[in-house]
């Protein structure tokens, strides 16, 4: 039997999400220093600027109203193809992420999904939770999301047979295998769960008239919306940065030669996205005191945190056995480096961030032994906090579906994103491994 939670007329999501993990870190960290007596590790200070700085322009993109801008174009290609939602809403959203390098713009796309898919009598289960798990997938194939420049970042002191693994190169691997994946979630999704008229409970549920005008009550959308000139110049400032970032990436001759070397790109993005935020405010009548008040802001502060102190924590207490995990794992991971996906997983699942656990796992995973190129093949294993459902983006899904389709099963573990979930990281992880085969990483 289904959890279908209670549906209200005006929903507004809480997409702060936990700090436990915060807390916790904090905890530990003094525990291990003055207690345990272990020397500090290193906090990912690199880590913790590069998303300062997406974050930083990606709220100066919403503040703008420039966010409004691609969303509407999303919209219009989902309802010009409401047949096809359930493939297109995960599309949609993850290269939505790719763009911004955030998985938190899915909040303003959950409910006009819902209203594509109730108004087309589409079980909304089915583009909805795609859409979520998508909008995660797609960091790690963003070029400014923190996750890729941390991954890249950590792969620039392991080369491989003296060539070390670029910006560009990672890229190849992890967009393709991301799409890859999304293509497999979304047809799942598309057969997925009962037709709405052969769904008992919710033909239960729409026979209380009150209930059925608020599942079929006025949608969200955009299209009616009248878009300004400085909308959509902020909008082209954004992808204008983005693009420069990936040019930049692409083509090493181009960026200033520091120390007898070229800018490292993890000083590069950070450059650009902090341009493109002055650039945003400087040519077009954002106010910048709300940039601090937007969604994208408040969500980006606190993975911040996040990575602070669990990647801290993780570091000093990684630090201090490494010679006991070198004699422990080395051989394991030697002969079936596919271990390395599974506890990469099973951490991001702790963590809550994609960034945090590859800023915890990939430093270790590289010192005992795990070759560079699984490492990359293996990357989107950083997405596991949809195990349980507990991910911001996963319960505003649940909050924004008034038909209750998208729902926690009685045994938690048992809920709407579990599988699409499992499909598209495994589907991911499976593409990475043959497409680093390719590149001759493997």
């Amino acid at each position: 039997m289904s959890f279908y939670p209670p549906v209200t007329g005006s929903i507004t999501p809480n997409i702060g999400g936990s700090i436990t993990p915060v807390s916790d870190s904090g905890i530990g960290i003094v525990l291990l220093t003055f207690a345990f007596h272990l020397p500090p590790g290193k906090p990912p200070v690199d880590v913790m600027l590069t998303i300062i700085a997406v974050v930083a322009a990606s709220a100066t993109l919403q503040a703008s109203g420039g966010l409004e801008v691609l969303l509407k174009g999303a919209e219009r290609l989902l309802r010009r193809n409401p047949k096809y939602v359930s493939i297109l809403a995960p599309f949609t959203t993850c290269l939505l992420t790719m763009l911004c390098g955030t998985g938190h713009v899915v909040y303003t796309m959950l409910p006009i999904v819902y209203d594509i898919a109730i108004k087309n009598d589409i079980r909304p289960e089915r583009p909805m939770a795609a859409s979520s798990i998508a909008s995660q997938m797609g960091i790690l194939a963003s070029p400014v999301s923190v996750a890729i420049v941390s991954l890249v970042a950590f792969l620039s002191k392991f080369p491989v047979n003296g060539h070390v693994i670029d910006f560009i190169q990672v890229l190849s691997i992890t967009i393709p295998s991301t799409l890859m994946g999304v293509l497999m979630i979304g047809i799942f999704s598309w057969f997925r769960g009962k037709d709405l008229k052969d769904d008992a409970e919710f033909q239960a549920r729409i026979a209380d008239p009150e209930q059925r005008r608020i599942v079929y009550g006025e949608g969200a959308t955009l299209m009616g919306k009248t878009l300004s000139r400085d909308q959509r110049n902020a909008m082209w400032i954004f992808i204008g940065s983005i693009a420069v970032v990936a040019t930049l990436g692409a083509f090493e001759s181009l960026r200033p030669v520091v120390g007898g070397k070229p800018l490292s790109m993890v000083l590069a993005i950070q450059m650009f996205m902090l341009l493109a935020g002055a650039l945003i405010i400087v040519f077009t009548k954002t106010d910048p005191s709300t940039i601090g008040k937007t969604e994208v802001f408040r969500a980006g502060m606190i993975a911040v945190i996040a990575v602070f102190g669990i990647a801290w924590m993780a570091d000093t207490v990684f630090d201090a056995n490494l010679p006991m995990l070198k004699a422990t794992l080395t051989e394991l991971v030697k002969t079936q480096p596919w271990t390395y996906a599974i506890a990469l997983l099973l951490v991001s699942k702790l963590v809550n961030s994609q960034a945090a656990a590859i800023s915890a796992m990939v430093p270790v995973g590289l010192a005992i032994g795990v070759p560079p190129g699984y490492i990359v093949a293996f990357a989107a294993a950083s997405y596991g906090y949809y195990i349980l459902p507990t991910y911001p983006s996963d319960l505003a899904a649940i909050q924004f579906d008034r038909s209750g389709t998208t729902h926690i099963g009685k045994y938690v573990i048992n809920h709407s994103f579990i599988l699409p979930g499992l499909i598209g990281v495994s589907t991911s992880c499976l593409a990475g491994y043959f497409l680093a085969g390719a590149n001759g990483l493997i």
